[in-house]
């Protein structure tokens, strides 16, 4: 009898044993594969924001998860800023970002997103290449500008149901447009986004779509008759050009030209060109927000089939990660002016007027941390640099193939009536404020204009229930073991 009780328990012991390893075998998958297995399936808008919180609890050092505001029925538009900096902005780090799923009916680039912030956060600190941009540059995600379209859309290459957003409107018409003589009602997505462009400095930024191969560039309309079918030129045609065939050409199929019964030579196309609107994302984020803008057509057809992701990523995934470099390219500095009570001390000035000569007509702007950017490809420039509050600066510079070139500009205070009698020296720097250098007062903290917009999450439900849940277990598992 003894040897027959002590055996049972001996035995009960070992089962007991046993499931606890398989539970904590358990928690160790849950942990460590949860985010790295992202599926090639359509994620509903419960499935997308949990699949953003398991980036933010997988990688806290390199991700933050915010939203820009709702949609009409109440959606969370979510954002997730991938890289070394992704808690909030640094001086001279570049803010580049993807808009997916602006026509909900549009489906593909709202998967890729998610996969290509996977990519990145697990080639981080593996691939060098990857590891430097993330250093140097913050990701901003958006996969879905449209939720309510997305949650009435149905599978199938062809059709709108679900391209406009819950009232029927169409996104990518309804930005502001000064050629635009009867807008349409400013929709909530929109001025969700137009609120969010203006508080964060974004230099280059692509909104993914699906229909043909192509990538489109801007103007979409012709100054003068917004119905004429022509080819509209920017003073950046040339950026935009190469912007554009940058992913053309990392594409296996896009630069080719001839994709779903559609010809675009070598993969590109400018948007008025192709088909003339107004009220377009990329246009206003090029006249308006002090950034570079494309259009990415990424499939033939508009909401595949689940079995078809994996080959879009494939074929997409380097021509994302190849556009996005560009931010490192042309020219960037920080703008000071004169104190106004000491001549020896210099602030950043937000607000300047910043201009490359010969490329006059679109005026970008210093952001809050003094920063200006602009995309240009290898040759000399001319910038020109202006305040109300300053003489103008006239700097000369060169743009060498593949780097980014810094130049810092000085501008000294216009005082009374001898203000535009004369042009300020505009003396530059190479970020050296050491000896002879400006005095600069750097409150990162006061000018971080995008913190209002982050989304703090209270705790981290899911994973805390769940390991809350795995204590409770484990304790009623000890205790049983006690008393046999």
């Amino acid at each position: 009898m003894r040897m027959s009780r002590f055996g049972g328990r001996v035995k009960y012991v070992y089962l007991t044993c046993q499931m606890v390893l398989l539970w904590l075998l358990l928690l160790f998958v849950m942990n460590t594969v949860s985010v790295r297995g992202v599926q090639f399936r359509y994620h509903d808008h419960l499935a997308l924001e949990t699949t953003l919180r398991n980036f933010t609890e997988t990688y806290p050092e390199l991700t933050s998860l915010y939203s820009v505001g709702k949609s009409v029925q109440g959606e969370e538009m979510w954002v997730l800023v991938v890289g070394k900096h992704a808690a909030r902005p640094a001086f001279l780090v570049p803010n580049v970002k993807y808009i997916a799923n602006m026509h909900g009916n549009e489906v593909v680039g709202r998967e890729l997103l998610l996969h290509l912030a996977d990519h990145f956060l697990t080639q981080y600190g593996k691939n060098l290449t990857l590891t430097r941009f993330l250093e140097t540059t913050r990701v901003h995600l958006m996969p879905t500008m449209n939720p309510d379209g997305f949650s009435r859309s149905r599978q199938g290459c062809n059709g709108v149901t679900g391209r406009g957003n819950a009232f029927g409107y169409d996104l990518n018409r309804n930005f502001p447009d000064s050629a635009n003589q009867s807008p349409p009602p400013q929709q909530k997505e929109v001025t969700n986004v137009i609120k969010w462009i203006q508080a964060t400095n974004f230099l280059l930024s692509a909104n993914l779509h699906g229909g043909t191969l192509v990538v489109n560039y801007p103007f979409d309309s012709v100054p003068g008759d917004v119905n004429l079918q022509k080819y509209s030129q920017s003073p950046d045609d040339d950026v935009f050009r190469h912007l554009a065939l940058t992913f053309s050409r990392s594409h296996p199929k896009m630069h080719k030209g001839f994709n779903c019964n559609d010809a675009f030579k070598q993969g590109i196309v400018n948007g008025a060109f192709w088909y003339p609107i107004t009220g377009g994302m990329q246009d206003f984020m090029y006249r308006n927000a002090s950034g570079y803008e494309v259009l990415i057509e990424m499939s033939c057809c508009k909401y595949p089939r689940e079995s078809q992701l994996k080959g879009f990523w494939d074929t997409n995934r380097d021509p994302l990660v190849n556009f996005l470099f560009q931010a490192h390219m042309g020219v960037k500095g920080l703008v000071y002016g004169q104190s106004q009570y000491h001549s020896d001390l210099f602030d950043i000035v937000e607000g300047a007027i910043v201009q490359i000569k010969g490329r006059e007509g679109i005026e970008f702007r210093s952001s809050a941390m003094g920063e200006y950017y602009k995309l240009l490809l290898p040759g000399n420039y001319t910038l020109l640099v202006s305040h109300p509050d300053y003489y103008p600066a006239v700097e000369h510079f060169t743009v060498i193939s593949e780097k980014v070139t810094r130049r810092d500009v000085k501008l000294m205070r216009a005082s009374g009536s001898s203000r535009g009698q004369g042009q300020g020296n505009g003396r530059s720097g190479n970020g050296d404020t050491s000896k002879g250098g400006p005095v600069v007062s750097r409150q990162e903290d006061s000018h971080n204009a995008a913190s209002k917009l982050i989304f703090c999450p209270e705790g981290q439900q899911t994973r805390l229930m769940f390991q809350m849940a795995s204590v409770l277990i484990l304790s009623t598992l000890i205790n049983l073991l006690i008393l046999v």
